[in-house]
């Protein structure tokens, strides 16, 4: 029953993923070197202290968006599963 509605977004969300790990992937990686490279060419210390804060702050947030996208990679299976195994026993 509610397999019309589950498999577009389960089809739409792996279409979507691969291609955003690489956009993202890559993005971050050019990111991190511009700050890494402005972080190497500062001169003063108070500038070296603010690129290296974005720079860890950019790795941090780097990070956290790949742990968040394999947690949806990773949910996506057992979620399906559920709500199939909860429309089941609840409607039908």
């Amino acid at each position: 029953m509610w397999d019309s509605v589950i498999d577009p977004i389960v089809s739409l969300l792996n279409s979507f993923l691969t291609p955003l790990l690489a956009i993202v992937g890559a993005a971050g990686a050019l990111y991190c070197v511009i700050l890494g490279v402005k972080y190497a060419k500062a001169e003063e210390p108070q500038d070296r202290e603010k690129a290296k804060g974005a720079l860890k702050n950019a790795i941090i947030g780097y990070v956290l968006i790949f742990v968040l996208l394999l947690a949806l990679n990773l949910s996506k299976k057992p979620l399906v599963e559920w709500l199939q195994t909860y429309t089941t026993n609840n409607i039908g």
